[in-house]
């Protein structure tokens, strides 16, 4: 964590106040592998759509100086709940499936970047797609499948 003024805003989410990351949000203590594997951050972006992004750190990296893949799978899911966050509302819910494809590697020192949408927000399942990139240059291509559970007071009894 880089300091500065912080805010906590519910479910875990901690606002960042200064920094490489002013104006990004993060989930703390929701997902104990996730806070270990990262910090990713997330936000708006000007069109109201959300945007994740991590720096690559040594930590990150594989036996070979690139990042590693299930770092980079890692984070894939962290944004598949960012992205489909509006759809999740007042829901607990888990990872039902999860397709990638490794397009391109990723470097010590840069910035990972993901986008994407949801496809469609059914029932009891929520499908979603997402491209991961550095440097504008794409680094996986996902899909997958959120499954809604049950409300989240329950979950959390």
């Amino acid at each position: 964590m880089d300091g500065g003024d912080e805010q906590h805003t519910g479910w875990g989410v901690l606002q960042k106040g200064d920094g490489e990351w002013a104006g990004w949000s993060m989930w703390r203590g929701q997902d104990p592998f996730e806070d270990h594997a990262g910090p990713f951050y997330f936000r708006l972006d000007d069109a109201g759509r959300p945007v994740c992004a991590f720096r690559a750190e040594k930590k990150h990296m594989n036996g070979g100086g690139f990042m590693h893949g299930g770092c980079i799978m890692t984070f894939a899911d962290y944004c598949l709940f960012v992205i489909a966050r509006d759809a999740l509302n007042e829901t607990h819910s888990v990872t039902a499936t999860f397709n990638g494809e490794f397009v391109g590697a990723v470097p010590e020192g840069a910035l990972v970047e993901c986008r994407g949408e949801v496809v469609k927000n059914a029932r009891s399942m929520v499908f979603v797609r997402g491209l991961i990139t550095t440097g504008g240059e794409p680094v996986m291509s996902f899909s997958a499948v959120i499954k809604k559970t049950r409300p989240r007071d329950q979950a959390r009894a």
